[in-house]
């Protein structure tokens, strides 16, 4: 009797931990259920909040500095708003995300490539950086849901995710792209005083860029021009041809530049990098001109934005000139005429705002105008 009583007990023992054990299963499959349904929302919310960052440093690319203006007081606003619309567009578990007034903040980033450092939100500087966090709590878009999970008692979590994208803009040089883009640089010099003239707004305006129609027309649009030929004057210099690349640069090879920008066999010559040295000055070789010869190739890309080089000063003659390169400026060509009285002929450019892959940076130094990394992510 007692024998049989022994084995009953075990049976009901055995019963009692068979049940606890499927509770216990029952338990885990339904965390790792919705601890992975959570996983795709935190997915989902990064990649929102990704784009929307992206989206907004677009909007530090400042149109209106390139007529003398400062828009950098709309900018938080203007980033703002593409932020809503593209966690709007990229929805979560089904739904557009909405962005709270703090969830945007735009600032400055002096180093990018440090991953410890902070965005400034109180910088004076001109801002280049945009942080977005997208939130799911039970204030903003609700919590994310249990399912199996809430016969144990939990309802759902808050959770979010933040990323912080930059819009780079001062260069001290360039090398090859990691895509193999040739750099979009012509090999005609500006000097400083007339750059700096016209960034004053001591210049000339009888040129215009249709943005629609994507050609330049006669008329004013706001954006000053300065002619980048040789003047003759002897002050403040002679503008002219500098060699990027081999010193002996033909016709051919400056004509190929113009078109198709910097290779990286051009900048091999230059160590594999055209930048300006600790002095922040690059002395670059060049002849005192513009050659006729490349009217045509200079014609065909009216309009389209480049990078040329600024100079403080050019010593020797013709093509034994040296040119101290001090800046970068990005510019549209809008009028070419290479022919003719020398007093005629001009090679118009007015800045433009040029985005190119492999630039240098220059940090905390303002080394380069109108000239913008693509915008990419730093975390």
């Amino acid at each position: 009797m007692s024998s049989q009583r022994n084995r009953t007990d075990r049976k009901g023992n055995v019963l009692v931990l068979a049940v606890i054990l499927m509770a216990a299963m029952f338990a885990f499959l339904a965390f790792a259920v919705d601890i992975g349904y959570l996983s795709v929302v935190r997915s989902e919310l990064q990649r929102t909040a990704d784009a929307a960052a992206i989206a907004a440093a677009w909007e530090l690319l400042d149109e209106e500095a390139l007529r003398g203006g400062d828009s950098s007081y709309c900018m938080e606003d203007n980033a703002r708003t593409l932020a809503s619309q593209y966690a709007t567009w990229n929805v979560v578990m089904g739904d557009g995300m909405g962005l709270a007034q703090q969830d945007v903040a735009v600032g400055y980033l002096a180093d990018p490539f440090d991953r410890s450092a902070e965005v400034d939100f109180q910088s004076e500087c001109s801002p280049n950086a945009v942080q977005v966090c997208v939130r799911k709590t039970a204030d903003q878009n609700g919590t994310v849901p249990f399912f199996f999970a809430r016969t144990l008692g939990y309802d759902g979590t808050a959770t979010q995710a933040q990323a912080t994208a930059v819009l780079l803009k001062d260069f001290i040089g360039w090398r090859s792209s990691t895509s193999g883009d040739n750099v979009e640089m012509l090999p005609f010099a500006l000097d400083l005083e007339t750059w700096l003239e016209l960034l004053a707004g001591n210049a000339e305006d009888h040129w215009s860029w249709n943005v629609e129609l994507r050609e330049v027309q006669s008329g004013s649009d706001g954006i000053l021009e300065v002619n980048l030929f040789p003047q003759g004057t002897g002050s403040p210099g002679n503008r002219g041809t500098v060699d990027i690349g081999s010193s002996n640069n033909s016709t051919a090879d400056i004509a190929r530049q113009i078109l198709e920008g910097i290779s990286a066999e051009d900048l091999a010559y230059h160590g594999g990098e055209l930048k300006l040295d600790a002095n922040g000055q690059l002395e670059l070789n060049g002849d005192t001109g513009i050659s006729a010869g490349v009217k045509d190739e200079l014609a065909s890309i009216k309009g389209r934005p480049r990078i040329i080089p600024i100079f403080s000063q050019v010593t020797g003659p013709g093509n034994n000139a040296q040119y101290t390169i001090v800046r970068f400026a990005g510019i549209r060509i809008m009028d070419v005429k290479l022919t003719g009285k020398m007093k005629s002929k001009r090679v118009i450019v007015q800045p433009a705002n040029v985005v190119t892959l492999g630039g240098i940076v220059a940090v905390g130094e303002q080394t380069s105008d109108f000239v913008y990394s693509p915008v990419w992510l730093v975390r």
